[in-house]
């Protein structure tokens, strides 16, 4: 499909859905270009379309910033945006709802010592909980979003799987997706890449379509998100010890939620060889450093599963040691492991170490026979050392 090819466009949104012309469908509209251009070609595409944006934080502190989805100059662009493709459009007060899942979450995250994934918390709560029961009592038939993931149906199980596009793919922050919601969601950009998305956007007359996409954590629209943090928990700055592995204090910190796992620069000691945050020990406000291979990882346990694999549960994909393909950030390839139980708790065992794991952070699982194929996760509780 080449970039503008509103036909084929057009065609794919609708094979995406799988619907009657004329059923009624939710498009959850950020103000971007992506969500946009879903509910333009939903329109196009003969459905009965209804645009939902959420506003989840102050958009006054945003209203002079774009790229900061849910606030302020999206809100606006969303609403200008369905008028132009001429479909009703409703604004929600997510507000308190976001603060309680999202941005408190994340601050206390950082406290506990672990690197949190915001934009996870808020598709997992807001978006595909909240917003699919609006969706729901609006007498939809089902809900579309702008992300760069493949929804398929096999054996009247639907999957969820890697976008076309891969330098796109959303997948690892969908992770925590039940089956229920994705038997509900329909994602209409799995065929098209970035540049066909903008083209299409162009060819319909729409005014956002060369604008840029958000590069911040949304609700932290100066990019500094541990002002943030000092002003919600600021008990986080308080000063503490930077503790080699050996055991030497090598210095003083002033706060622990200035460190995460895997960080090298900001250190402020210097010991002859290059030292990188290993671990983070809260309660006694201790910063952990040592080596390189001592980041090496040999085993995680998971926290706050979702499985959409065809064990019928997590636990017993894991008691039967299921291979897998674990990706442990967003932007690192998944590598070889395996699930476990250890201890009642399921665990991934990697066949060869895995650098720079955090816990907070979520950890994807995929399936190394059909790699597109997201198979669930969890966010990641506690790591082990490869010994």
């Amino acid at each position: 499909m080449s970039d503008g090819d509103l036909d084929g466009a057009v065609a794919a949104a609708r094979a995406a859905v799988g619907l009657p012309v004329g059923a009624r469908v939710v498009a959850a509209m950020s103000g971007g270009v992506d969500s946009t251009v879903v509910a333009a070609l939903l329109k196009k595409a003969g459905y009965d379309v209804v645009g939902v944006t959420l506003q989840l934080y102050d958009h006054g502190q945003a209203l002079k910033k774009k790229g900061a989805c849910c606030a302020g100059q999206d809100i606006h662009d969303a609403r200008l945006a369905a008028e132009t493709i001429g479909i009703p459009h409703y604004v929600l007060d997510y507000e308190s709802r976001f603060r309680d899942a999202v941005i408190d979450q994340f601050a206390d995250s950082y406290l506990r010592g672990e690197t949190p994934v915001p934009c996870i918390r808020c598709n997992q709560t807001v978006k595909f909980r909240d917003l699919l029961d609006v969706a729901r009592d609006l007498g939809a038939e089902a809900m579309a979003t702008g992300h760069y993931v493949r929804r398929a149906v096999t054996d009247g199980r639907p999957q969820m799987r890697k976008a076309i596009d891969h330098s796109r793919d959303q997948s690892y922050f969908l992770f925590a997706t039940t089956a229920e919601q994705l038997d509900f969601l329909r994602f209409p950009l799995a065929d098209l890449a970035k540049p066909q998305v903008r083209g299409v956007a162009a060819e319909l007359g729409l005014r956002i379509a060369a604008k840029p996409d958000s590069q911040d954590i949304c609700f932290v629209p100066s990019g500094d998100y541990r002002t943030l943090i000092d002003r919600l928990r600021p008990q986080g700055r308080e000063a503490g010890e930077i503790v080699h592995l050996d055991g030497r204090v090598l210095g003083t910190h002033g706060g622990i939620t200035d460190y995460t796992i895997g960080q090298r620069r900001g250190l402020n000691v210097a010991v002859g060889e290059p030292l990188f945050v290993v671990r983070l020990e809260p309660e006694a406000r201790r910063v952990v450093v040592g080596p390189r291979e001592a980041l090496l990882t040999g085993s995680l346990t998971l926290d706050e599963t979702n499985w959409l694999g065809d064990e019928p549960t997590i636990e017993a994909a894991a008691d039967a040691g299921r291979p897998v393909l674990a990706r442990v950030r967003s932007t690192r390839d998944p590598s070889a492991a395996r699930l476990a139980m250890q201890d009642g708790v399921v665990s991934v065992v990697f066949d060869s170490g895995e650098e720079g794991v955090a816990p907070g952070q979520a950890c994807a699982l995929y399936d190394p026979a059909d790699p597109d194929r997201l198979l669930g996760g969890g966010f990641i509780k506690a790591t082990t050392a490869v010994v």
